[in-house]
């Protein structure tokens, strides 16, 4: 079975790839010597710093082994060739809740970069997948939990 490809944006792929780097160069170095100051206290079997430390490591090295998959099989979307007559991955969107008549902003990302604090809506979201291939002043319809929410493209542009 092959492995789904994770669409990334090139500040998502590069985000990722400073994050491995802090955690394997910096981060790794800083729960060895946490491991090593706790070892030094002697008795291991009540040694809460010890037990924290080797938790944090665990943590640490799962983060790394996620990061390392997702980028194994990364596909990146170059911003500047995204076609901006349709709605696709990497670009931003302004559209209006037709519903609330309010209008919001999201940009368009792979669903390992998606983030609802900063507007990054994934394209396996209902919404996303709603708005892809959509142009400007199309009306899309978005199958939610609370009922079909209607949304009208106002613009599609690049991220600034």
């Amino acid at each position: 079975m092959e492995e789904k490809k994770n669409i990334l944006t090139y500040e998502g792929l590069k985000k990722l790839e400073d994050e491995l780097q802090d955690l394997k160069v910096v981060r790794r170095k800083e729960i060895a010597e946490k491991i090593k100051e706790a070892r030094e206290q002697g008795d291991l079997s009540e040694n809460a710093e010890y037990d924290a430390a080797k938790d944090e490591q665990r943590d640490i090295e799962a983060r790394i082994e996620q990061i390392e998959k997702i980028l194994k099989n990364a596909e990146v979307v170059l911003e500047e060739e995204i076609d901006l007559d349709k709605i696709n991955i990497g670009c931003n969107v302004r559209v209006l809740d037709l519903e609330y008549n309010e209008e919001e902003e999201y940009k368009l990302v792979g669903s390992s970069e998606a983030s609802s604090l900063q507007n990054k809506i994934s394209n396996e979201s209902p919404i996303g997948r709603a708005l892809i291939g959509a142009r400007i002043g199309d009306v899309v319809t978005v199958e939610a939990p609370a009922g079909e929410i209607k949304y009208k493209v106002l613009s599609i542009h690049r991220a600034s």
